[in-house]
């Protein structure tokens, strides 16, 4: 889910807090199926930015989602948060994450979130050193194993296609930013 629709209050809310002294970091957790024009008003309010990116194929992305564009939507959105934070990756005294973009991406059977697309997309447009939290949490649920509709979905990832992935991260991107661990 992406909070989008809630942006105009979160900027109000956020500068009254703001004026009584908080201090936090700001962090924007997002599907990434964001309006550029939306997220163009968080410039300077957000300091964390964590999007999803789910899908590299726009076919699979309706089928699995609903969504046509979701492809294109979504990095146009991932690519507005690069351009506000860049490489930017600060700590702090604790080691807390205070300023950078975390981009995730979710593993699914038979390679259906197209990661290799999309880590080429990342490397290739943004920066080959943005931080990436590969996940191995998906699980079928709810739809996905009461109807027939998802096929393809109704199965856990197996121990090969998290290797391909994790090795498709070690290939395109570089530095020491990334989450991976299997799960199994």
């Amino acid at each position: 889910m992406s909070p989008s629709h809630q942006v105009p209050q979160l900027v109000r809310a956020l500068a009254v807090a703001a004026d009584r002294g908080l201090t936090i970091p700001i962090v924007y957790n997002t599907n990434a199926y964001d309006a550029v024009a939306t997220l163009e008003l968080l410039d300077g309010i957000v300091d964390v930015w964590m999007p999803d990116l789910k899908f590299a194929d726009p076919d699979t992305g309706c089928r699995l989602s609903g969504i046509p564009d979701y492809p294109d939507r979504a990095r146009a959105a991932v690519a507005e948060m690069f351009g506000q934070v860049g490489d930017d990756w600060w700590l702090g005294p604790g080691g807390a994450l205070q300023r950078g973009i975390l981009i995730r991406m979710l593993v699914l059977p038979d390679n259906l979130a197209g990661i290799e697309a999309n880590l080429e997309w990342i490397a290739r447009e943004l920066s080959p050193t943005l931080a990436i939290s590969l996940l191995a949490q998906y699980r079928p649920a709810h739809r996905v194993l009461s109807t027939a509709d998802f096929p393809e979905l109704q199965r856990r990832i197996n121990a090969d296609e998290w290797r391909a992935a994790a090795d498709a991260v070690r290939r395109h991107m570089t530095g020491d930013r990334h989450h991976l661990q299997w799960g199994g």
